[in-house]
């Protein structure tokens, strides 16, 4: 095998592919990445047996081949070269590797002890701006459960009906759901399945802040996202998703507005005196066009104060200062509409009254102890 590429180039593609190369294996492969070069360019995959990334960049190549190179070694000794074009030359097992004065000369393994990427045939598809999928997965991802007693909430539920994608995580405590118009859909059957988070996380990663297309395939028992030139492939999760729609309080008695952004603050402002060791829940009260939040531990107490339109009737509820500013936090909207029911209903994080309806977060209440 032999080939060139820009150093910048290469160095992007390894750090992509390496993203899910595992850093200790039982498969010693598994712990680098497949090198293969052809005559559509340089193509590079990493596996871990539950997630795949195979991505495709341009090179000169002069001999077809293929290899595995420790993701490390071969991650760091690009790192360190100068940026300039690197030629790679492998005669058997021993691969010598040069750029500008600089070169290194390691040995690789056979790329028949690479594990194959499964592959999905015959899968109904999606597309989605890519920028909207990142938003999705960035302003859901938090909620994606870490209890692997409940395997299927370790990942998001994704469902489209032709016009519409819906994500959604659930952990227990809290519930996330975005939704965005999609580009294209197969067929005119709704979609439905659950990716794990891990995967969504370099998801996130690959995808540009664009209007360029993603293309999301479901199969039998993976799913792969096509996101340029890089293809990214993940095991679904089996079993039965949480039937959210029934989770979610309607026609909540309590129905206010506020500044997103103020209420970050005074969420801040009164977690300060909160941490691992000295936890305690937030007391808010919703007053008449004012909501108060107190905090209280054995390093002292904090209150503040947080302007907003509506009647909370009296409302004092309790709340993890976490989960309560990460919905906020994520909601993509300047000001948002809370509703809330009573001092043991969820508090519901929308979006205001005839706009878009495309977002929705739910955060389960704290019980209050009378000394807090």
């Amino acid at each position: 095998m032999r080939f060139s590429c820009e150093k910048a180039i290469l160095q992007t593609a390894v750090t992509t592919a390496g993203r899910v190369v595992a850093a200790k294996s039982s498969i010693q492969a598994l712990e680098g990445i497949l090198v293969e070069a052809g005559p559509g360019g340089l193509s590079l995959s990493g596996y871990n047996l539950e997630t795949g990334i195979v991505t495709t960049v341009p090179a000169d190549v002069s001999k077809d081949g293929a290899i595995v190179l420790s993701a490390r070694l071969f991650g760091e000794i690009l790192r360190r070269m100068p940026d300039d074009v690197v030629s790679i030359t492998t005669e058997g097992f021993s691969v010598h590797i040069q750029c500008g004065p600089t070169s290194y000369d390691i040995l690789g393994s056979s790329d028949e002890d690479f594990p194959d990427l499964p592959r999905v045939e015959d899968g109904t598809g999606l597309t989605i701006a890519q920028g909207a999928l990142r938003s999705m997965i960035g302003q859901t991802i938090f909620a994606v459960s870490d209890n692997e007693s409940r395997p299927i909430h370790t990942g998001a539920l994704f469902e489209a009906d032709g016009r519409e994608l819906t994500m959604v995580a659930v952990d227990g405590y809290r519930l996330a759901l975005r939704r965005e118009g999609l580009l294209s859909q197969e067929g005119s059957g709704g979609l439905s399945f659950v990716v794990p988070g891990a995967a969504l996380k370099e998801v996130e990663k690959i995808c540009a802040d664009s209007d360029e297309p993603a293309a999301i395939t479901q199969g039998e028992r993976h799913v792969t996202f096509q996101i340029g030139d890089t293809l990214l492939v993940a095991r679904r999760l089996e079993g039965e998703f949480l039937n959210y729609r029934q989770t979610i309080p309607q026609n909540n008695a309590i129905v206010l507005e506020v500044e997103a952004a103020d209420l970050q603050r005074s969420i801040d402002r009164a977690s300060l005196i909160i941490n691992d060791k000295l936890k305690s829940p937030l007391r808010c009260r919703f007053d008449d066009g004012v909501l108060s939040i107190t905090s209280k531990t054995a390093m002292g107490s904090a209150f503040d104060t947080c302007p907003t339109a509506g009647d909370g009737r009296g409302l004092e509820i309790g709340f993890n200062n976490r989960f309560l500013m990460d919905a906020v936090k994520a909601a993509p909207a300047a000001r948002v509409r809370l509703e809330l029911n009573t001092a043991t209903s969820p508090c519901l994080v929308m979006p205001r009254k005839g706009e878009p309806d495309n977002f929705l977060y739910m955060v389960l209440p704290v019980r209050l102890r009378s000394a807090e």
